[in-house]
């Protein structure tokens, strides 16, 4: 068995600035589930807490159903969970959201990054955007900074900052289990908190480091937008941000194109976005 807890972050704020609580959900399973699936495993169940100021029927209804959403989206099943009310703790139309992932996987089949050596590809998952991390730095660019509301239409992105930032996490459980039956696949990174730089060396073996190839990948307008508004530097967006990729796979590299090519029939933009070198500093960017 492999288990995962996580939360949503300071994601739930925009939630509340929009008053839209549909999505948060799914995020919540997202951060969970995709941690767990790193190892090889595939979810069975989820369980949820949510504690609130004050308890709104429709507005718990709108979580949960976010929450189920996303274990449909991971394949696995919604057993259970707690609906805490809390006045005086969080302000009435405040909320937080915890959950719980536990998956399986056989023991030899168990996907740890010690396999992982030199030569070997990384190919990177699309996000759908900033996902679920580097929130407090985004709000302070989009709101603090340049002024906008969630309801602030900006031409770069085709779409309102409110609208941008709740987009939900990504899901990478169905196509990551069905590329693990078909390929050798060595290591995998969710790509949180700590983005590109911090996630990807934490499954090398000591002695190597992975390669960046930045203009593999086209980084969604959102990054860009915070780093003009904000004057971020490069290394920072990279740390704080998944910059465009979600989930990481590390395959020989007599297999990675054909990882891309199923991954691509499976729906998914991949892209070989580097390799692994021999070699201290543990990443590289190029």
């Amino acid at each position: 068995l492999v288990a995962g807890t996580d939360g949503v972050g300071t994601k739930l704020r925009v939630a509340f600035l929009m008053d839209r609580h549909d999505t948060v959900g799914i995020d919540l399973v997202a951060m969970c589930v995709n941690d767990i699936l790193v190892q090889g495993a595939e979810p069975l169940f989820f369980l949820d807490y949510l504690a609130v100021g004050r308890l709104v029927p429709e507005k718990v209804a709108a979580i949960v159903g976010g929450v189920a959403e996303g274990c449909r989206q991971a394949g696995c099943a919604l057993i259970g969970g707690e609906t805490a009310e809390m006045p005086g703790f969080y302000a009435p139309d405040e909320y937080d959201l915890a959950g719980f992932a536990v998956g399986v996987v056989e023991r030899f089949r168990i996907v740890d990054g010690r396999a992982i050596r030199p030569g070997d590809v990384l190919v990177g998952l699309a996000s759908a955007g900033l996902h679920s991390n580097g929130y407090s730095l985004a709000r302070r660019c989009f709101f603090d900074l340049a002024g906008c509301t969630v309801d602030t239409h900006l031409p770069e992105l085709g779409c309102t900052v409110g609208e941008e930032m709740l987009r939900p996490t990504r899901i990478y459980v169905r196509p990551v289990l069905a590329a693990l039956e078909r390929f050798t696949i060595r290591g995998m990174a969710h790509i949180t908190g700590g983005g590109l730089t911090e996630n990807i060396p934490r499954i090398l073996p000591p002695g190597l480091k992975a390669v960046i190839e930045t203009r593999a990948w086209e980084v969604p307008p959102v990054f860009r937008c915070i780093q003009e508004i904000g004057g971020v530097a490069e290394a920072e967006m990279r740390r704080t941000f998944n910059m465009g990729i979600g989930f990481v796979l590390v395959v020989p590299e007599k297999e990675a194109r054909e990882v891309q090519a199923f991954l691509a029939a499976t729906g998914e933009s991949a892209w070989i976005i580097g390799c692994v070198e021999a070699g201290e500093g543990r990443i590289e960017f190029r």
